[in-house]
């Protein structure tokens, strides 16, 4: 009786551990979509209020650069080319779509749905965003290259956000140890080039592109905490975010969803 005990106890405080660090978990999380959702919320204010300063900031960098722009047209291809082809929602939404198609080909369902649904939140929350502010694109003498639409927030910039975090959060497992630092670095220099495009081709202000990264962070932090809570409710361990979020991925043949009950 007293080993059976033991046994028990053993196991309670075990599972008040795990409660413990699975609170700590979603905390962490909540504080990631905060510290990227509250500034988007502020700056959305800032935009509706077209508050001076920012509109100065806005003005000053869409001027700078469109004058680069003009004065060099080969540069200026280039960008439209990253811009239009590279870097294009578009582009970067087939791809995520591949990646889902295999995750559903190698039977990771939960990992494969939370691409899908980041990827789909990301652009209709983008969207409804866009028609809800109703913010006009710059307006400028001689344009280097016009979009549809509205600007605030920058598509391009949300989508680059969403996309290449989906990459990274799905195939870092798969990635060498050593080539992980690289992969991290690329994915943001194409994060903030998507930015910069956009802002010296003229059709985004600055603010627009800061937002578009910032509501892309939020979204992925917010579905990303739903998948660490699924994984914690599976009995499955804390995926380290720079392991990705299903580590199991490397196996040949995933080990099957823990049964309940």
């Amino acid at each position: 009786m007293p080993v059976r005990l033991a046994v028990r106890t053993l196991r309670e405080r075990r599972h008040r551990e795990a409660d413990r660090r699975f609170g700590a978990r979603l905390l962490g999380s909540a504080a990631v979509a905060a510290v990227a959702a509250v500034p988007f919320g502020l700056l959305l204010v800032l935009v509706e209020g077209r508050w001076r300063p920012l509109r100065r900031l806005d003005s000053e960098a869409a001027h700078s650069l469109h004058t680069t722009a003009l004065d060099h047209p080969e540069w200026t291809s280039t960008l439209r080319f990253l811009s239009d082809r590279v870097w294009d929602p578009f582009t970067l939404r087939l791809v995520v779509g591949l990646l889902t198609l295999w995750l559903l080909y190698r039977r990771a369902w939960r990992l494969a749905a939370w691409s899908a649904v980041t990827a789909t939140a990301g652009g209709i929350i983008g969207l409804l965003v866009k028609v809800i502010v109703e913010r006009a694109r710059p307006s400028l003498e001689d344009p280097v290259a016009r979009a549809p639409g509205f600007s605030f927030p920058s598509g391009h910039a949300m989508t680059a956000t969403t996309s290449f975090a989906i990459l990274l959060l799905v195939l870092l497992p798969m990635v060498p140890r050593a080539w992980r630092p690289l992969c991290w670095g690329v994915a943001g220099l194409s994060v903030v080039g998507v930015g910069f495009t956009r802002i010296a081709l003229g059709v985004h202000w600055f603010s627009d592109v800061v937002g578009g990264w910032l509501l892309g962070l939020a979204v992925v932090a917010l579905t990303a905490w739903a998948f660490e809570a699924w994984r914690a409710d599976a009995g499955r361990g804390h995926a380290d975010v720079t392991e990705g979020l299903e580590p199991e991925l490397t196996q040949a043949h995933p080990e099957p969803e823990p049964r309940r009950g």
